[in-house]
C-alpha cells in the first residue's frame, strides 16, 4: 500500500465502562493518554480518524445511550 488511512466507527474510548463492556482503565487506553495525531504516528498510519460523538447520539436517536466511555459523563456515581 502507499498509504493507510485508519477510520475508527466510535468515538474514542477514552475513559473505562463500569457497566459492562470490556474496557480497560484509563492507563490501558491509547486515547486516553495520546493525541489523534501521536496515535497516527505510533500506528504508522498517514491518517486516523474517529467517529464524533455528535455522530453517535444522532445515530441512536431518541434511544438511552450511555457515552460514559467517550465523555466521562455516568448516568450514576460510579465506584471508587
Amino acid at each position: 500500500a502507499l498509504e493507510v488511512h485508519v477510520r475508527i466507527c466510535s468515538p474514542p474510548f477514552l475513559y473505562p465502562c463500569y457497566f459492562g463492556t470490556d474496557v480497560p482503565s484509563n492507563k490501558e487506553l491509547i486515547a486516553s493518554s495520546h493525541s489523534t495525531e501521536e496515535i497516527c504516528k505510533m500506528i504508522q498510519a498517514d491518517s486516523l480518524g474517529y467517529m464524533k460523538i455528535e455522530d453517535l447520539s444522532a445515530m441512536a436517536k431518541d434511544l438511552p445511550l450511555c457515552k460514559a466511555c467517550f465523555d466521562n459523563k455516568y448516568p450514576m456515581e460510579i465506584p471508587h
